[in-house]
């Protein structure tokens, strides 16, 4: 039997004396990304038998809100962008695109 190959993301959060993130680190060996810095992540995981999403957001006390707007924004397209590949609902992806468009006009992220 062939052995599996395993692929790991590890994520390192240092934290001020509030327990308030100050810095993070993440690693993913298979991406070539090694200990490289991040001012924000979002991680979700599905779980299947609460049918339940586990999140984590986290963010470090100096990142800039207009960065973290253009995050969020960059996220929801990428989000946009997954939930096409997961379902080919092209209808509804339509309409989540549509939605990143409004986000980014009222965010005024779109010149």
């Amino acid at each position: 039997m062939e052995k599996k190959h395993i692929s790991k993301i590890e994520l390192q959060v240092e934290l001020d004396e509030n327990r308030i993130p100050e810095s993070l680190y993440w690693t993913a060996q298979d991406g070539g990304i090694t200990n490289e810095e991040a001012k924000a992540m979002m991680l979700a995981v599905w779980d299947a038998k609460t049918q339940e999403t586990l999140r984590i957001d986290l963010w470090t006390k100096d990142m800039p809100v207009d960065e973290m707007k253009v995050f969020f924004h960059q996220t929801l397209v990428a989000m946009s962008d997954t939930f096409n590949r997961a379902t080919q609902d092209e209808k509804m992806t339509a309409t989540m695109k549509d939605f990143c468009d409004y986000f980014a006009e009222k965010l005024e992220l779109k010149k």
